[in-house]
């Protein structure tokens, strides 16, 4: 007879920075169902890429996780996206500067809340720079998947050239954020 296992879905909302770089780390670990690249802490309906990219929609570039909290919980989905991003830069991530790329956690219960808050608290000692912690924990609100192009970009032929500047302007600000190991590697 098979396991009468119950997957138990979330979701969990993180911005850091360009989407783009953000859906590696995430895709393809046991647990995860999805990641969606989209749009959301915003006021504008319906933002298109160039309007966010833009500015003057209030909306950050961020994904979207369904997860089985039964194999990935959403701490350890936290321990990833911490080591991803810069938490001292609330004006953008790396490259992309502007408030449509701050570093935010959308919470999507008060358990999520509780757990983000703590994981934030929690971060002081493990920075190898001396700043505050400015990424924001925010209550959820609509969030608009990006165009289809979008979705998967890492994966689409011709994106990895164009993602390389990126990644290393990324990775030198990781090294001296988080030092030299190697736990912010893409593949924690």
């Amino acid at each position: 007879m098979g396991e009468n296992k119950t997957m138990s879905k979330e979701i969990a909302t993180l911005a850091g920075g360009c989407f783009w770089c953000m859906l590696e780390p995430f895709d393809e670990r046991p647990g995860i169902e999805s990641v969606v690249s989209g749009y959301t802490g915003g006021f504008k309906e319906n933002p298109t890429y160039e309007e966010v990219k833009a500015g003057g929609t209030g909306h950050t570039e961020a994904i979207q996780i369904t997860f089985d909290n039964s194999v990935i919980s959403y701490g350890e989905l936290l321990d990833i996206y911490w080591q991803q991003t810069d938490p001292t830069d609330a004006m953008g991530q790396f490259m992309d500067r502007g408030s449509s790329y701050r570093p935010e956690i959308f919470y999507h219960s008060e358990t999520q809340k509780e757990i983000a808050e703590r994981s934030k608290e929690e971060l002081k000692d493990k920075l190898a720079i001396n700043a505050p912690i400015v990424t924001q924990i925010s209550p959820a609100s609509i969030f608009y998947p990006a165009e289809e192009y979008h979705q998967d970009f890492y994966k689409k032929e011709g994106n990895y050239e164009r993602m390389i500047p990126l990644e290393e302007d990324r990775q030198n600000r990781l090294n001296e954020v988080w030092g030299e190991a190697d736990k912010h590697e893409k593949n924690i």
